[in-house]
């Protein structure tokens, strides 16, 4: 199973670890496009600060952010998930995992991002600023940028098991299963039930605690239709929507009574 996270916009600080040595990433595939982002964004905010804000779409108060990316290459690096917080990191708790499920949680879970492409949860990252939704000056827009070398890269990531994809929309742009692996791709939506709407702050919890539940209980679903047993085995409400026609995503909707 490979699990496709969105990250976090708040992140941890870098730490005082050893710097980020590019070359030892997950998906090495993505080394010149992760360099031409890196190589970009230090530029830009090392330059003109107002403009690398309006760039990152930064307010005046998190200034603080431009200077941090000036120091990519030499700030401390951690494994990237301890490097994302929020919501949805909060409610999946890597840290207080089983030994068990911490192995688990290396090997299937993907966390994609504006600057690294995609990255495991082991991979030591500095914290960093830059979405997924930036345009830089030379590079354009970040989604697009990432669209071929991630064409190449995560279908070999992908293996042939299960893909269970919780990306938000900006971050799926940076590569959509096709053919053969859409067939086999789960993407969840997690509804309020009664108003069958999306929480934002609630989905990120809900699948946070999903993907928890998944690795605590070792279960290794094969394909979307086991997944909604695995789901339901774990308590939880599901509808699901196998694709009308071959190289389709199936389309998995939990339904949650109380928003928390």
């Amino acid at each position: 199973m490979l699990v496709l996270l969105p990250p976090s916009e708040g992140k941890a600080s870098s730490g005082r670890g050893a710097p980020l040595k590019p070359e030892s990433l997950s998906l090495p595939g993505l080394t010149d496009a992760r360099e031409a982002v890196l190589t970009e964004l230090v530029e830009l905010c090392a330059g003109d600060e107002v403009k690398a804000r309006e760039v990152l779409g930064l307010s005046e108060g998190l200034r603080g952010e431009v200077a941090k990316n000036v120091e990519l290459r030499t700030a401390g690096a951690r494994p990237a998930g301890e490097i994302y917080t929020g919501v949805l990191y909060d409610a999946l708790g890597l840290a207080t995992l089983d030994t068990s499920a911490k192995r688990r949680a290396a090997r299937s879970l993907l966390v994609f991002s504006g600057l690294w492409g995609a990255v495991r949860v082991t991979d030591r990252i500095p914290s960093y600023r830059c979405s997924m939704g930036v345009r830089l000056p030379g590079l354009g827009a970040l989604g697009a940028h990432w669209r071929t070398p991630m064409a190449s890269v995560l279908p070999e990531a992908a293996g042939d098991g299960l893909v269970l994809d919780l990306r938000s929309a900006a971050y799926a742009a940076a590569w959509k299963p096709k053919g053969e692996i859409a067939g086999r791709t789960a993407s969840v939506r997690v509804l309020h039930a009664p108003t069958r709407k999306v929480v934002s702050h609630f989905n990120k919890a809900t699948k946070g605690r999903i993907v928890r539940g998944l690795l605590t209980a070792g279960v290794d679903p094969k394909g979307p239709a086991e997944l909604v047993t695995a789901l339901r085995e774990l308590g939880y409400v599901v509808e699901a929507e196998a694709p009308a026609k071959a190289g389709q995503a199936w389309a998995l909707d939990v339904l949650m009574d109380e928003v928390h």
